[in-house]
């Protein structure tokens, strides 16, 4: 993931580290009359500088403040709640199958990111995620590619599988997740999500109902 930009950041930490120095100067009251005294004081500015960075990478990345100009891409992490429309035809029938409810969990920090897509009959893991992020060519989108395993009451319809999930990344802050979807079992589809909370959830919540494809087999 490309989780920086180089020349704001270089800014930024010569930023930091004069701050810090000065500010370890005048805490310890030192004076800086030679190189010997100024290396002394920035040797002891280190440990201040790491702590400081430690919060940015565990925290302090997610503030608005450092979005766009130092971090070029928007947390989106917590669970997303809304449907897929596969593509797929019943051969029988020839009818397309409604909606299906789906949520989105998605684990990020400030140097991966992960997702697991939950319904009523399978849990997709993605193996490989990250931001496809130009301003120039407005694209902000979100790509993984998962493996799906269907829960085992339906395994007998429904085979294990891998595919790609492509998301563009609406709104600012970001608060809808839209895109296509294909799979190794030819099928295809569109996703629709709205952020739900900030808690990950760790199971499909009942009150989005069953599989509407009880009977079929599984878009995705």
């Amino acid at each position: 993931m490309k989780n920086i930009k180089t020349k704001p950041f270089t800014l930024f930490i010569f930023a930091m580290f004069a701050i810090c120095f000065v500010g370890m100067a005048l805490a310890t009251g030192a004076e800086i009359r030679d190189v010997w005294s100024a290396l002394k004081t920035a040797y002891k500015t280190i440990p201040l500088i790491l702590l400081l960075w430690m919060v940015f990478v565990l925290y302090a990345w997610k503030w608005r403040v450092f979005q766009k100009w130092l971090v070029p891409f928007p947390c989106i992490d917590g669970t997303w709640q809304g449907s897929i429309q596969t593509t797929w035809k019943d051969p029988n029938t020839g009818v397309t199958p409604g909606p299906i409810p789906v949520i989105l969990t998605i684990r990020q920090s400030f140097v991966r990111i992960s997702c697991v897509m939950r319904t009523a009959e399978m849990t997709s893991r993605s193996y490989l995620a990250d931001f496809w992020l130009d301003s120039d060519e407005q694209i902000k989108k979100l790509g993984y590619s998962y493996t799906s395993v269907p829960s085992i009451t339906v395994m007998e319809r429904s085979q294990p599988h891998d595919g790609t999930m492509v998301l563009e990344l609406i709104g600012d802050p970001v608060n809808k997740l839209r895109g296509t979807y294909w799979s190794t079992r030819k099928t295809t589809g569109e996703v629709s999500l709205t952020f739900r909370c900030q808690k990950r959830l760790e199971e499909y919540p009942v009150e989005l109902g069953a599989h509407p494809m009880q009977s079929k087999p599984s878009d995705r």
